[in-house]
């Protein structure tokens, strides 16, 4: 997940895809910040024994960031796929968490 801010990329690999069901929660683990340059980044190379991951655009679309925070973002996603809203926080032990929050009236 790539999010721009102030002109810089905020990435999260979200291992086991974005949650759908507001009851769940999945890790997202904080990468490194990258250029705008990597906006449409994809690495078809498949995972391999030494951890490297597949990098591959999933979805594209807009946000609004309703909450940033060093350590919790709450955004509304627009995207082709996802739409809706969902907070990535970190937890008090460094990892980080995304959950889709329930749709409000």
């Amino acid at each position: 997940m790539r999010l721009e801010r102030d002109g810089v990329l905020l990435s999260w690999a979200v291992p086991k895809g974005m949650p759908t069901d507001p009851t769940k929660k999945r890790l997202a683990i904080r990468v490194e910040d990258h250029a705008l340059s990597h906006l449409d980044y994809e690495d078809p190379t498949p995972v391999d024994d030494e951890g490297t991951v597949r990098v591959r655009i999933w979805d594209q679309g807009t946000y609004e960031a309703k909450t940033f925070s060093e350590d919790g973002i709450v955004v509304v996603l627009h995207g082709e796929r996802l739409d809706g809203s969902y907070a990535i926080f970190q937890t008090g032990d460094g990892n980080w968490l995304i959950h889709r929050m329930v749709s409000q009236p």
